[in-house]
C-alpha cells in the first residue's frame, strides 16, 4: 500500500471511529448544499443489482417535524432543522430478485446509503441519529409513502450541541469467527 493510499485509509477510520450520534443540536439551519452532499452520499451506496432500491424524504417544514415526532415518541428530533426519511423501495427491488429483494435487498440498499449519509454528516461537520425506533403506518401516512416503499429510519440533521464520548467496543475477537462458527 503506498504512502497516499495509506493516508486516505486513515482518514476514513477517522472519520468512522470518531462519528457520534448526537441528539442535541444548535438552533442553526443546514444549507441546501449540505442536504444534496447528504443525498449524494446515499445515492453513491453499493446496492444489489444497482438497482438502487431506496428513496429520500427531505423534511424541513417545522409542522411535518412534529408530526414525525410524534411518530417516533422522540421529543429531541423536533429541534433538528431537517430531516431525511430513508426508504427501501421494496417494489423496484422485486423486480428482479422476487421475494428476496423485496424483503431482503432493499432493506440492505437503504442501510447501506443512511451509513454513507450518517458518515457524511459527520465529514461535514453536522451531527445525525439513526433513527430506526417510530412507528411505519403513521410516517408513510404523514409523508405519503405509497405501499411499496417501506421507511427504514429517520435522520433527524443539524449543528451539534454536544460532543459524545465514544461508546465502548467489545474487541473483534467476540465477533470474528474463521470458516465456521
Amino acid at each position: 500500500m503506498s504512502s497516499k493510499e495509506m493516508v486516505k485509509a486513515l482518514n476514513i477510520f477517522d472519520v468512522i471511529k470518531s462519528r457520534r450520534s448526537v441528539r442535541k443540536f444548535k438552533d442553526k439551519d443546514v444549507s441546501d448544499e449540505a442536504v444534496d452532499k447528504i443525498i449524494e452520499a446515499g445515492v453513491w451506496a453499493p446496492s444489489a443489482g444497482n438497482l438502487q432500491s431506496r428513496d429520500y424524504i427531505i423534511v424541513r417544514d417545522k409542522e411535518v417535524i412534529d408530526e414525525l415526532v410524534d411518530a417516533a415518541g422522540q421529543s429531541f428530533i423536533s429541534d433538528a432543522p431537517v430531516i431525511i426519511v430513508v426508504c427501501a423501495n421494496m417494489e423496484r427491488s422485486s423486480q428482479k430478485y422476487g421475494d428476496r429483494g423485496y424483503n431482503l435487498y432493499s432493506i440492505q440498499d437503504a442501510s447501506a446509503a443512511i451509513q454513507n449519509m450518517l458518515l457524511t454528516v459527520h465529514a461535514l461537520n453536522l451531527s445525525s441519529c439513526w433513527i430506526g425506533a417510530f412507528n411505519e403506518t403513521q410516517v408513510s401516512d404523514i409523508l405519503g409513502i405509497p405501499s411499496g416503499v417501506r421507511p427504514v429510519a429517520m435522520l433527524p440533521i443539524g449543528h451539534p450541541d454536544v460532543e459524545p464520548n465514544p461508546p465502548k467496543r467489545d474487541s473483534m475477537e467476540k465477533f470474528v469467527h474463521s470458516e465456521k462458527w
